[in-house]
């Protein structure tokens, strides 16, 4: 199988040990594939894949990107558009396949989109345990447009959840995928429902697509003495672009009245300005990301999500501790619209993750592991 790194997320109160990322960077599997910087010969195809200078080692890799004989005498030197950075871990059992051979079918494929201030790489653990359980399906793990490695690829405004969707598109029709199951968290979760209101192709029908404790209308802040994004993302605009260390805004998050679990999260996301350079500035684009949250407020797709169209499944899940983000009214809308869609054709599904706050693949990710699972039972290659 190969791999990706788990690292930052999205802003909240809790996030994961820097150890168990650290364990993943130094994997002999980690393969970063969305960056357009070199290519490695792997495998006995020997794919041409592109990722962040890292060799990789004992590591299989089977897909259908780049072939060295599909290249041959052709100019490599001009290769297409980066549209977003992106991770793919993959099963043991995904089959390589030539574009042109249409006796191997497509591979089964799953996206996860992360949220606000996070990147794919937030998804790496769950989607390795993916991998594993389902050897024939891969998952592409994308830093969002202003997130991640994404943010240094400038893209035209306006930053919102329908563009957002519309990079998620362009990337896996640039990729010839054909995603069946479509995850996304908080903000992510809107993307891909944007995404499936927006596109008859890429994506497939039936479609299944899950929407982590976030719903398609208001957006709910957090209660008192919690984290709110909207005052998180507003600070951080607040500092210097280009500070002289880590300890520097740690110190300021904490004196504003930041968590430290929060405080500590976002100085992993400082990068040095050089190889010998003393001086951090910030991974993303917070100009961008600022724009990004505001549309996740003001976007609302109630409409699309009340009259879906046939073959089309919707899976909302709340996080049993997250009952800020919900109102009575949400719930009472979601159901009705499981009735409506099971007359129509398509289809909704109310899901509650126990013991979990809005964090929910670290709070649980036994529980939604099982939740989730059941996508890929159904639809098992």
């Amino acid at each position: 199988m190969s791999t990706v790194s788990s690292s930052s997320r999205g802003c909240g109160t809790r996030f994961p040990s820097k150890t168990s990322s650290l364990r993943a960077l130094n994997s002999p599997n980690f393969i970063r594939i969305g960056k357009n910087s070199q290519s490695d010969r792997l495998s006995s195809h020997r794919l041409s894949l592109v990722h962040e200078n890292r060799k990789a080692r004992g590591a299989t890799v089977r897909m259908a990107l780049v072939d060295e004989r599909q290249s041959t005498g052709q100019n490599v030197a001009h290769p297409p558009p980066r549209i977003l950075a992106y991770d793919l871990v993959q099963g043991d059992l995904v089959k390589w396949r030539w574009k042109e051979d249409k006796s191997v079918p497509d591979t089964p494929t799953a996206v996860l989109l992360h949220g606000i201030l996070g990147s794919g790489k937030n998804w790496g653990t769950f989607a390795r345990r993916l991998a594993h359980e389902f050897p024939t399906w891969q998952f592409l793990l994308v830093d969002l447009r202003c997130h991640g490695d994404s943010a240094s690829l400038k893209k035209r405004g306006p930053h919102s959840v329908a563009s957002t969707a519309s990079d998620v598109l362009k990337l896996v029709g640039q990729l010839r995928l054909t995603p069946r199951v479509l995850v996304g968290h908080s903000f992510g979760g809107k993307v891909v429902l944007s995404m499936v209101e927006q596109a008859a192709k890429p994506l497939p029908r039936p479609v299944r697509a899950w929407v982590l404790d976030a719903t398609p209308g208001k957006v709910r802040a957090g209660g008192d003495g919690e984290d709110h994004p909207r005052e998180l993302i507003s600070f951080l605009r607040q500092l210097p672009k280009v500070v002289s260390s880590k300890n520097e805004v740690y110190t300021a998050l904490m004196e504003e009245g930041f968590s430290n679990d929060v405080a500590q999260w976002v100085v992993t996301n400082l990068r040095s300005t050089g190889p010998s350079s003393s001086t951090f500035s910030w991974a993303f684009d917070l100009d961008g990301i600022a724009e990004l949250y505001q549309s996740y407020e003001d976007t609302n797709l109630w409409n699309f999500v009340e009259n879906l169209p046939r073959g089309v499944h919707v899976n909302f899940l709340k996080a049993e501790r997250s009952l800020h983000r919900w109102a009575l009214e949400d719930l009472q809308r979601i159901h009705a619209a499981e009735e409506l869609a099971s007359e129509e054709g398509g289809g909704v599904e109310m899901h509650v993750l126990e013991d979990a706050g809005h964090w929910v693949h670290t709070d649980n990710p036994d529980g939604l592991f099982r939740i989730l699972s059941s996508s890929f039972q159904v639809l098992r290659a």
